[in-house]
């Protein structure tokens, strides 16, 4: 556990703000913010301390053991950030897209593609195996974009799944919580749940979340441990294969109106921003768009300066 003073849990939670920001926008993932902060690595340790061992420190040598032993400054600074930005911008992040979002999309494309870059950068040589790992990444989000939506019956003890796997592709940089909700068709409940505080399945949602940290960090950070090359191929090909995810212009093919009424989109497909406009009769918005992709760019590589050291994991 690292010595740090009141600022430095600041900027912690400052990153969990960004972190529940990039949760709530189907197709970004907390995970790729962690990472390229710098915090994924301790942010996995931190969360695989958490068990029964420490409940045992916790009864056996007291809470001031215990909270050491789990890092505990640390995930409470950064998941009290998570949550104040979740409930903050849910509602702003849901009218950005809706009134602004190939502007959305752009941002976050250029937040991925640098992030990329700057991860490509600090690997050294590649044989086979980890070429094989990046490739089969790229392919493994690939096919879950691709997947169709699903409508799940209503049911608040289906929240508890939704949190389970949500945590879970949340931890996984390229692999978005939000996205593998709307497949599943929990999306907007969980916004609903988060706007109008219901909190039955806010707990319920929050439970399967916990579980999910719990069982999923101690595996991934096993095979970072001992497979790091290996894995770490493997989540930049979670970061390549979301910018087809995040690519601004996309065409519907095929929506469907879901029991709310609301036209959630079925199948989609990317588009050159010419045929965008020829399709959709909208503006592509062309040089905005690129404008938002270069910030979001040059926004990870400012941080990746200021903060002067790299975003390891091990």
């Amino acid at each position: 556990m690292q010595n740090r003073s009141i600022k430095d849990y600041s900027l912690v939670g400052a990153r969990g703000m960004a972190m529940g920001a990039a949760d709530v926008v189907p197709g970004v993932s907390g995970g790729t913010i962690a990472l390229l902060t710098g915090i994924y690595d301790e942010l996995l340790h931190s969360l695989k301390s958490l068990g029964p061992e420490a409940l045992l420190t916790l009864f056996k040598q007291g809470p001031k053991v215990f909270w050491q032993k789990i890092n505990g400054s640390f995930l409470l600074s950064l998941f009290l950030g998570i949550l104040i930005s979740i409930k903050s911008f849910a509602a702003l992040i849901g009218y950005c897209l809706d009134h602004y979002p190939l502007l959305v999309w752009a941002f976050f494309t250029g937040l991925i593609a640098a992030s990329v870059v700057l991860l490509w950068a600090k690997e050294s040589a590649w044989g086979l195996k980890e070429w094989v790992a990046l490739v089969c990444g790229i392919v493994v989000v690939v096919v879950i974009s691709m997947a169709r939506p699903v409508e799940l019956p209503e049911s608040n003890w289906l929240m508890f799944m939704g949190g389970f796997i949500a945590i879970v592709a949340m931890i996984l940089p390229g692999i978005s919580g939000s996205f593998i909700l709307l497949l599943l068709g929990l999306y907007p409940r969980v916004l609903a749940a988060v706007n109008s505080n219901d909190f039955v399945a806010l707990i319920l949602f929050m439970l399967g979340a916990i579980c999910g940290l719990l069982v999923f960090s101690r595996f991934l950070s096993w095979l970072l441990d001992n497979y790091h090359k290996t894995t770490l191929a493997v989540l930049i090909g979670f970061l390549m294969g979301s910018l087809n995810v995040t690519w601004p212009w996309k065409v519907t093919l095929e929506s469907f109106v879901d029991r709310h009424g609301e036209v959630v989109p079925l199948v989609q497909s990317n588009v050159l921003p010419a045929e965008f406009t020829q399709l959709s009769a909208q503006n592509a918005q062309l040089l905005p768009v690129i404008g938002m992709m270069f910030i979001g760019f040059f926004l990870v590589l400012l941080t990746e300066l200021l903060l002067r050291k790299p975003s390891r994991i091990h």
